[in-house]
């Protein structure tokens, strides 16, 4: 798998079970990836200094740091795909390790096919660059070039993937941008759970909710919504959310 300027993915494996290292270090050898693996947290967290991942396999059971702490450290360091794996059944462990950063999650065992689909549909969706100086610069006007979504007092500039908040550009992570973005385009539209995961994660895998429900709110914090305050994404409760009124 290749960039637009031609360049090979690179791709970070860390996971300390040789055998699903070796299988999902295969897996994304076929895609294309330019795979790099390690058997533990500190030294994912060393090789995502050193490589620049385009894509991150983390497992969450991880020797010494586990994957939950190493996505942390990880997520300061780089905007890359991560995708957490897990092979434990406590669902809220699934979700601290989403609220880290990760973008996905896949349960084992897993399949090759569904590893590939998930990343796939992953790829699809822009990938934000490092921040860089113009990167803090004020919103764009609405008569640039740009497609821009405005909302009260948030901005969205679609194609500089930045997002504004009363002039303040949000620190959001890649899923979230793309949620507020869907969610700020049919501002009157209730989107159900199902609906969002397949316009955000765009994948045929991507069938558990609670992928949206963990991101939308870790997405409300960041807006600085706390319980019982007023509410920029309103729960329709039953169906999903929208937008609530500008007005």
């Amino acid at each position: 798998m290749t960039t637009a300027s031609g360049e090979d993915r690179r791709a970070l494996v860390v996971e300390d079970d040789e055998d699903i290292r070796e299988l999902i270090t295969f897996t994304l050898s076929t895609q294309g990836f330019d795979v790099t693996a390690v058997d533990s947290g500190l030294a994912g967290v060393e090789a995502v200094r050193a490589l620049d991942p385009d894509l991150i396999t983390l497992d969450l059971g991880l020797p010494g740091i586990d994957g939950i702490e190493a996505c942390r450290r990880i997520r300061e360091l780089t905007d890359a795909y991560v995708v957490m794996i897990t092979a434990r059944d406590d669902e809220v462990e699934r979700l601290i390790g989403l609220e880290t950063g990760a973008d996905d999650f896949i349960s084992k065992p897993f399949s090759p096919r569904e590893l590939k689909a998930r990343v796939n549909a992953m790829f699809r969706r822009p990938r934000r660059g490092p921040a860089t100086v113009a990167a803090v610069a004020a919103p764009v006007a609405a008569g640039d070039e740009h497609e821009v979504l405005n909302h009260g007092d948030l901005s969205v500039d679609v194609d500089g993937r930045r997002a504004f908040q009363n002039g303040t550009e949000l620190s959001l992570t890649r899923t979230e941008f793309d949620l507020l973005t869907e969610l700020m385009r049919t501002p009157a539209r209730v989107w159900s759970r199902e609906a969002l995961l397949r316009s955000v994660w765009d994948t045929e895998w991507a069938t558990d909710t609670h992928l949206v429900e963990v991101h939308i709110g870790n997405l409300r914090r960041k807006l600085g919504e706390t319980p019982g305050s007023a509410r920029l994404i309103r729960t329709v409760r039953g169906v999903g959310y929208r937008m609530e009124s500008s007005g």
